[in-house]
């Protein structure tokens, strides 16, 4: 048997499958091992493990969704906030102010004035 790669988690279809094979075991009257880690107790406590990490993954996935939900439309709201004041700050001190240098705008003074390409005349 290859080594597992527990990295990666198992698709659904086989934790269904094996599911079905434990309730499956369950039939089974007379099932009795030696080996420890087959024997229907310890079936039993991996299966309530495996149950009660899935609904702590679910919730705490839950609860990461709506945290994750609230930090962005907090970052939205402060992008908003800092787009108002660069207006007030245009309103205020003028387009062509320090001011507004001072808060990332840039100054009308310092912009290039578009120009007209000239075209170049291919000799052939």
């Amino acid at each position: 048997m290859p080594p597992q790669n527990t990295t990666n988690r198992l698709r659904p279809q086989t934790i269904s499958q094996d599911i079905d094979s434990f309730h499956g075991l369950q039939t089974v009257i007379n099932y009795n091992t030696t080996r420890a880690d087959a024997s229907s107790a310890n079936l039993q406590e991996a299966y309530q493990a495996m149950l009660i990490s899935q609904q702590t993954e679910t919730e705490k996935l839950a609860l990461y969704r709506a945290a994750a939900d609230a930090a962005r439309l907090a970052e939205w709201e402060f992008h908003n906030a800092v787009l108002a004041m660069k207006e007030v700050v245009r309103g205020q001190y003028g387009s062509d102010s320090d001011q507004a240098q001072a808060v990332g705008l840039k100054k009308k003074s310092d912009r290039k004035r578009p120009s007209r390409k000239k075209t170049v005349a291919i000799a052939s």
